[in-house]
């Protein structure tokens, strides 16, 4: 019990210092949108942050994916994605449309994955997406999200509260989803298994680290691979 609070103040501290890093960092969110040097794996990616992350957080997880030969797309329109999830979901879904993107794989970190979930359940967004893989996104919500929260942008993560109730009770989609879940994550304690997904045990805890482990980017890749033989 001490050991994992103990690892759950590092990670905290890892993220913390990562989104202080993202919101100075520099670059173009359309610097890695042609296909990577290996061109076996082209299916172009979507990457869509967590709460309060902007896209430059997931910059590290995007340079191993195009790496591996994935066009990858930022939606810089999120901004610090703090927006309801049924606005953040028309956001993603007017960049497809705009890119005149098709056969995409989402890739999200927690909140994204909601985000992605909508986007998928849209007639006409959902067209243009293939599956999801999802890394620590609470599908159930999150025990953390107290009811001081529910006026706030956290109150989204209510177990109890209108949108993850909504999103629970839609399975369509989830057998065209990849879960994430770290060995613990203090974020979501209950974990971020969704009914009808393939849901995978990674080998690393926390709830922001596993944005920056090497392991966790191969698990991402193979996940979207094993998505992409799965398509009629």
């Amino acid at each position: 019990m001490i050991r994992q609070a103990l690892a759950g103040l590092v990670d905290w501290a890892y993220g913390v210092g990562w989104w202080a890093h993202a919101l100075t960092a520099g670059g173009s969110p359309d610097a890695l949108t042609e296909p990577g040097p290996d061109t076996a794996h082209h299916t172009p990616l979507v990457l869509l942050p967590g709460i309060w992350e902007r896209w430059q957080y997931l910059e590290p997880l995007a340079r191993t994916l195009h790496g591996y030969g994935h066009p990858v797309h930022f939606v810089p329109a999120l901004g610090s994605n703090g927006a309801p999830l049924d606005a953040s979901a028309r956001v993603v879904a007017d960049f497809l449309a705009e890119r005149g993107l098709t056969e995409v794989m989402l890739v999200a970190h927690s909140k994204g994955g909601l985000i992605g979930k909508l986007v998928m359940l849209d007639p006409d967004a959902g067209a243009r997406v293939c599956g999801m893989v999802a890394l620590s996104t609470p599908f159930g919500g999150s025990s953390l999200a107290w009811p001081v929260f529910r006026r706030s942008p956290l109150g989204v993560f209510s177990p109890r509260g209108r949108p993850i109730l909504d999103l629970s009770a839609q399975r369509d989609v989830n057998a065209r989803i990849v879960s994430l879940l770290p060995t613990h994550d203090q974020v979501i304690p209950e974990g971020s298994k969704l009914a009808g997904a393939r849901n995978v045990t990674l080998e690393v805890g926390g709830h922001f680290r596993p944005l920056r482990d090497v392991g966790v980017h191969r698990a991402i890749h193979d996940a979207v691979h094993e998505l992409e033989k799965e398509r009629p």
